[in-house]
């Protein structure tokens, strides 16, 4: 096969993260992989699609999927209703990484056009990324506020509701589905919440506009002292939630 065809999901997720704004840096860091595999997974793509630039590539497999009702593109990412053994191994694939690391690992860390990525997924930085400086915000700062409203959607079981309260980078990578479904497997067992303490806000300078790091402490009724720790961007002239763990 060639072209569109040929491309394996994992190549075509590099190329949508590429479309978004993302770097092989910002990449490696939210898909937990190295930044020598994701050029691998570019370079793979730009083969199969007979182009010379990855950008270009990405751009062809962006058009494709917006202009083909059927493809599940950045706007349904991991549906269901389409390749559902596709879907269901990479759903598969994250809540076994959200388990190892015992806790949410959902959306994007650093920013996209927007922001840089999470994403997808850990908060471990780079040589090339400054480290984060505190920040002299208020206390109930409105990323902090935004973080307060996310957490409590997410404590009614609200789903729908938190998953349209995150940010673009999150959502490209994330179905409603996909998310209510983890979400689900990972909150039950901690319980109800019986407290939630704000322990810091960062200044996170990561390319292009950074991004703010709010960490709480939660007792949760059979977990005391989690860690939960949100990364937010500014869209809109909104906070959005593009990433979250829980220790």
């Amino acid at each position: 096969m060639t072209g569109f065809q040929a491309l394996t999901e994992k190549e075509k997720q590099a190329l949508r993260l590429l479309a978004g704004g993302h770097d092989a840096k910002s990449m490696a860091r939210y898909l937990g992989l190295s930044v020598h595999t994701v050029n691998e997974r570019l370079r793979e793509a730009r083969r199969k699609m007979s182009v010379s630039s990855s950008r270009e590539a990405a751009r062809q497999l962006r058009d494709h999927e917006r202009g083909d009702p059927e493809n599940h593109g950045d706007m349904s990412l991991g549906d269901a209703a389409a390749a559902p053994g596709m879907e269901q191994s990479r759903a598969s694939a994250e809540a076994r990484r959200m388990s190892r690391r015992a806790g949410w690992i959902v959306g994007a860390i650093i920013m996209s056009v927007s922001l840089a990525l999470f994403a997808l997924a850990s908060l471990s930085g780079n040589a090339g990324t400054p480290a984060a400086a505190p920040s002299t915000a208020p206390a109930q700062s409105p990323a902090v506020a935004a973080a307060r409203d996310w957490l409590a959607l997410v404590d009614k079981g609200d789903w729908n509701g938190s998953w349209e309260a995150t940010g673009q980078a999150f959502k490209a990578l994330n179905t409603v589905e996909t998310w209510t479904r983890v979400a689900i497997r990972v909150q039950g067992p901690l319980g109800a919440v019986k407290s939630r303490v704000l322990v810091s806000e960062e200044t996170v300078p990561a390319p292009p506009y950074g991004y703010q790091m709010v960490k709480f402490r939660t007792d949760y009724a059979n977990k005391a002292g989690a860690i939960e720790t949100l990364s937010l961007v500014r869209e809109g002239g909104s906070w959005r939630v593009v990433g979250v763990t829980v220790e």
